[in-house]
């Protein structure tokens, strides 16, 4: 006798040989069979009505609220993650208490940002919210006591988000933590051609790589973000081109080190950055994202030239943390103070007005009154217009966590030391009187003024006029303040329009293919229309709402019911006669 599996089944009904009874044979037996009467027990019955089984619930018609700490790359993940859910037919809501389900996307750089975390997931849980927990805590640490029993996405699944949202939606709870990779060698993450919902329409924030090359002693982002793995220059070019035809006017380029890309898969930043400066259009710009010293420092030479191009802003993140080399040596950071020096002073030679912006921790173990005075030094001679001061906090599970710790007191009056220095001087004050070119892309915090930057990034607020958002405008600086400039739009110049298409309505989803489109399309109709919903079930309405990006997984759902399905007929077939 044949094996079963020698020739392929067209159905399940071809499993059945000719000689087995038919189904009239089996209804005429169905016949003589005497049902027996089962006592009702209504209290039970009224309890299941009341809570059906979580298979019944369909995915894809809930409300769900998204919250994103940190940094850029974290808000380009939640970006990524608010598209795939979108396009799948869930709405995202901006408010808190209308969502079905909270998605928390979390930042492990500072403990005050994981309280927040913390806190969010309490107040979820106290008004019965759905969750699903994302970014670097959960993935860090996911075994810690508040994570147990809730659902979990890693940083480097933010593909699978609709799976583990909908399994959340039923009751279950669902953890993947995963590494993405390709012939044993680690990946940058999840696909950059993922459809996303930008925050700001004309801003597209692009991930190059992920991880980092350096082993500081006080980052908890590592054990999140892990080893550098880069995406290919080609990718990073097409999703670029993408941007660009759906209006964005802005990209920002963000990693943990951006410095560092390209060193794992054979190429370097320069050679991505001057490949993405062909494709820019007139009038958008490219915004570099944080590199640390020991990577840049090779690169100086070519930086200075792309820092120049028109397309390019003139600014650069460059965290120097500490200007002692014996606290350097204790954060394990891989340069001296004279690497930052060098990097700064050339920098401001070849790209004249240039704005370098830096970091500084406060009261790192071991700090000395004189470490903390070589600090105060730096910055009175820089005179950064752009400085994140940051105090201390041991993050569990780091090797700074165990070292001889600066007493609370110190460090915060250390942090406020610095903080008033920084605001003794005003950076903007000799630009007063300018004509500068500026980019307007958003509305300020308090909505009475547009926010654009000029060639440096620096922030210059203009009139609120329509017709500015997202376009070139020549303005005289009139006014400066710590933190920005005011311009007032000359009466004779032109608005520049960037040579691209029109951005796309804010909430609406980036990087759907026409196939996209259809599917997402069925799925609104199918959700419009309860009857036929009835007619076609559950599983339909799913299969209508499955993406490209899903389809593996849609296979393997297909074959389980498939596997149900035969299973349910042998024991109808065995036991129901």
């Amino acid at each position: 006798m044949p094996a079963v599996c020698e020739s392929l089944l067209e159905d399940i009904e071809d499993i059945v040989s000719v000689q087995d009874p038919k189904p009239r044979d089996l209804q005429c037996r169905r016949e003589n069979i005497i049902p027996k009467v089962r006592k009702r027990h209504s209290t039970r019955n009224v309890e299941a009505d009341d809570h059906p089984p979580s298979d019944s619930v369909i995915p894809g018609i809930q409300k769900i609220w998204i919250r994103t700490w940190g940094c850029s790359h974290n808000n380009s993940d939640g970006e990524y993650m608010a598209g795939q859910l979108a396009a799948y037919g869930y709405k995202i809501t901006d408010s808190a208490a209308e969502a079905d389900l909270w998605l928390l996307n979390s930042c492990t750089v500072k403990s005050p940002a994981e309280d927040h975390f913390r806190n969010s997931i309490k107040k979820a849980q106290e008004e019965k919210k759905k969750v699903v927990l994302a970014g670097c805590v959960p993935q860090a640490q996911p075994r810690q006591d508040y994570l147990q029993g809730l659902s979990i996405i890693g940083v480097q699944q933010i593909d699978r988000v609709v799976e583990v949202v909908e399994e959340t939606i039923k009751g279950h709870s669902v953890r993947l933590l995963g590494q993405k990779k390709d012939n044993g060698k680690r990946l940058g993450g999840a696909r950059l051609d993922l459809p996303k919902i930008r925050k700001n329409p004309l801003i597209e924030i692009i991930s190059i790589n992920t991880g980092c090359l350096n082993a500081c002693t006080y980052c908890k982002t590592k054990h999140a973000r892990g080893e550098l793995a880069s995406y290919p220059v080609e990718e990073l070019v097409n999703r670029a081109k993408q941007s660009f035809q759906e209006g964005v006017c802005e990209i920002w380029l963000t990693s943990e080190d951006t410095g560092a890309y390209g060193r794992d898969i054979g190429t370097d930043l320069p050679t991505l950055l001057w490949k993405l400066v062909e494709v820019i259009p007139e009038g958008a710009m490219l915004r570099l994202g944080m590199t640390n010293p020991p990577y840049i420092l090779e690169h100086l030479e070519e930086m200075a030239k792309i820092l120049n191009h028109p397309r390019v802003y003139a600014f650069l993140h460059v965290p120097v943390q500490s200007a002692s080399d014996s606290v350097l040596m204790d954060m394990k950071r891989e340069y001296c103070v004279a690497d930052f020096r060098r990097v700064v002073d050339f920098l401001k030679e070849k790209v004249p007005g240039i704005t370098i912006a830096t970091d500084i921790i406060c009261g790192f173990p071991g700090e000395t009154d004189e470490d903390f005075q070589e600090t105060m030094k730096l910055v009175e001679q820089y005179k950064f217009p752009s400085l994140f001061i940051n105090q201390f906090y041991p993050r569990p599970g780091t090797p700074a966590a165990k070292m001889h710790q600066v007493p609370a007191q110190i460090k915060k009056q250390r942090t406020k030391e610095l903080s008033r220095l920084f605001h003794s001087y005003n950076p903007y004050d000799h630009k007063i009187g300018e004509r500068q070119n500026v980019l307007v892309t958003e509305e300020s915090f308090d909505t009475r003024f547009y926010v654009a930057h000029n060639r440096f990034y620096d922030q210059v607020l203009v009139p609120k006029n329509p017709e500015f958002m997202g376009k070139m405008v020549e303005v005289d600086i009139f006014e400066a303040g710590k933190h920005f400039m005011k311009g007032k739009p000359v009466s004779d110049a032109r608005v520049f329009t960037p040579s691209i298409s029109q951005p796309l309505p804010k909430g609406e989803i980036s990087g759907l293919t026409e196939e996209f489109r259809h599917a997402l399309k069925n799925g609104s109709e199918s959700k419009a229309c309860p009857s036929a919903e009835r007619q076609k079930g559950p599983l339909s309405h799913k299969m209508a709402m499955q993406l490209p990006w899903q389809q593996g997984g849609c296979v393997l759902k297909m074959l389980s019911l498939s596997v149900a399905l035969l299973a349910a007929f042998i024991a109808f077939y065995y036991g129901g006669v």
